[in-house]
């Protein structure tokens, strides 16, 4: 995926866990976090939440859990847009262009 969205021209910063994607937040401004909702170690519903609450962050969650409970519980965190597995890349550049605004050149 992060192969994907640089060929499409967005800047992507990948990390293996919560804690650096949390380091990382902490160091750098971000428009928007893409994640997974299972992750090794913590979950990226506990994630999101931390980013929004600090850092004022949207995301998109990515995730193979969709029954509404999955989608409700992904809201609530914080995700703006849950798009369940398997995502296409189409579905993943438009779900990043409705949360981002164009940057002028």
């Amino acid at each position: 995926m992060e192969g994907i969205l640089e060929r499409r021209g967005y800047r992507v910063m990948a990390v293996t866990n919560v804690e650096e994607a949390k380091v990382l937040a902490s160091r750098q401004a971000f428009d928007i976090v893409v994640s997974d909702v299972g992750l090794p170690g913590a979950s990226g519903l506990d994630l999101m939440s931390h980013l929004r609450e600090h850092y004022g962050l949207k995301g998109i969650a990515l995730t193979g859990y969709g029954t509404e409970r999955d989608v409700q519980r992904s809201k609530e965190a914080g995700f703006a847009i849950h798009l369940t597995k398997p995502v296409s890349s189409a579905a993943l550049t438009a779900a990043i262009s409705t949360l981002c605004e164009p940057k002028s050149s």
